[in-house]
């Protein structure tokens, strides 16, 4: 299983990219969507690329830009391009491995060290990119799954175990079973996410304010149903004067 430092390849490159005036926003854009292919298939030397999902997943429209700027994230040595010119097979991306450029950080290559390897002396540059087609060059790495384990954590929602932890929970705070099970259902249909896009971080702060709508709603039709049209309530004494 290939390892990278995930975070420290993005930092590198991302501050490249701040010192790099000939990219624009596609330029950094279609690095990307590359960068996450590359993530996606666990980090190989090279990988195939369909042309069509990549400006897909980059928000490029124009064949010609996507061409032009592969060609030039090749020519800056931010990657190696390799077209295949066959429309059954699609062309292969090989990713350099970008390293902190500090002085003082003990893993960066220097250019004595890069002459060693087998990358071409035109990319012997300071500060420049690792081929990932050279075996590992001392760069500190982090294996993958580690990786994976803390964006998964990330992303874990707060939710009820089961039905059961929702129904205790509203019936300690003296609610009856029905308002639990129609609580427990909607957010369980959305991915217990409030509207379906935020995800919930407190699921019983979210009860309670579903609790507090609920009474809500019930004074609001009790006083609609005193009133009629002309906001006079329908318990009129008829023995008044008018």
């Amino acid at each position: 299983m290939s390892t990278i430092n995930y975070i420290k390849h993005l930092n590198a490159v991302f501050h490249q990219f701040s010192k790099d005036s000939r990219l624009n926003p596609t330029h950094i854009s279609l690095y990307m969507a590359f960068f996450q292919l590359w993530n996606h298939n666990r980090f190989p030397k090279k990988f195939h690329v369909n042309r069509e999902d990549v400006m897909k997943l980059s928000k490029i429209g124009s064949k010609s830009t996507y061409h032009k700027c592969i060609k030039e994230l090749d020519h800056y040595k931010y990657l190696v391009y390799f077209p295949s010119h066959n429309p059954f097979k699609g062309s292969q991306i090989r990713m350099l491995i970008f390293h902190p450029v500090s002085d003082e950080d003990p893993i960066k290559i220097t250019n004595d060290f890069l002459e060693k390897t087998t990358v071409p002396k035109s990319r012997q540059v300071p500060n420049q990119p690792v081929d990932l087609g050279v075996p590992n060059q001392g760069q500190a790495v982090v294996p993958l799954y580690k990786h994976n384990k803390q964006i998964k954590n990330s992303y874990k929602l707060d939710q009820p175990k089961n039905e059961f932890e929702v129904l205790t929970f509203f019936k300690k705070e003296n609610w009856p079973e029905l308002e639990a099970k129609k609580f427990y259902n909607h957010y369980l249909g959305i991915g217990w996410k409030v509207g379906g896009k935020t995800k919930i971080v407190n699921w019983k702060a979210t009860a309670q304010n579903w609790m507090l709508k609920a009474v809500e709603i019930k004074n609001s039709k009790q006083v609609s149903q005193n009133k009629d049209n002309l906001k006079t309530t329908k318990n009129k004494n008829y023995n008044q004067p008018l």
